[in-house]
């Protein structure tokens, strides 16, 4: 949208600003059921962490019942929940994940 000053012959020009789109946290939450192992190798797979960093998390959830995989856009962070439950169910383990709007 173009405005015209009163004072000056130049046109100035106002571009709208849109918001960055919401962020959300993908969590892994803590059962009794699913093997340490396994949850390392769905952070290393469907989250790209190390075997440090995997550990860590997944240590994370076992002590305080979930743990941060990391934050992504609505559409990333819905893909990669229903990309690890589908990996959890194919193999049997009951690891829940979910999303929350940050």
């Amino acid at each position: 949208m173009a405005t015209r000053e009163q004072d000056a012959s130049t046109l100035l020009t106002q571009r709208p600003r849109t918001a960055p789109p919401p962020l959300y946290t993908v969590l892994l939450l803590n059962d009794d059921y699913t093997p340490m192992d396994f949850v390392v190798a769905v952070l290393e797979r469907f989250f790209g962490k190390d075997k440090e960093q995997a550990t860590q998390i997944m240590l994370k959830v076992h002590i305080e019942g979930r743990g941060v995989c990391g934050v992504y856009p609505r559409d990333i962070a819905t893909t990669k929940v229903a990309q690890v439950m589908a990996f959890a169910r194919e193999h049997q383990h009951p690891l829940a994940c979910v999303m929350e709007e940050n």
